[in-house]
């Protein structure tokens, strides 16, 4: 399972959308938690692959380092470090070339050899 989510993290530190949605089964379920509280979800590949799109342009560099793992059946969990430097402005006044830096945590679980849920928490 460390592999596969290893290949995910290393598609998505490239921005590189294809290479995600390989290792992504069809019935995908991606959730973000941002204070506990869920602030987005999506179902299946055509979710996912539109929310990671339009996302695309956000980031000029975008990197997830994990440092601790543990893995339980087809369930594991890892402790993120997240930093990112945006690629343009935001309405929130994020300008472009700031950059971010960030703790935080994911849920994986695997289903015939593909990641079928994924879960990011932030604070």
């Amino acid at each position: 399972m460390r592999q596969l989510i290893d290949r995910y993290i290393d598609a998505y530190n490239r921005i590189d959308v294809g290479a995600m949605l390989l290792t992504l089964h069809p019935a995908i379920v991606f959730e973000n938690y941002a204070g506990g509280q869920r602030t987005l979800r999506t179902e299946g590949l055509l979710d996912f692959d539109r929310l990671a799109r339009s996302t695309q342009p956000l980031f000029s560099a975008r990197r997830q380092v994990i440092t601790a793992y543990r893995e339980q059946g087809d369930t594991a969990w890892a402790e993120i470090q997240f930093d990112g430097t945006f690629a343009i402005d935001l309405p929130n006044g994020i300008r472009a070339g700031q950059q971010i830096a960030m703790p935080g945590r994911s849920e994986y679980r695997v289903h015939d050899g593909l990641l079928v849920y994924i879960a990011d928490h932030s604070a």
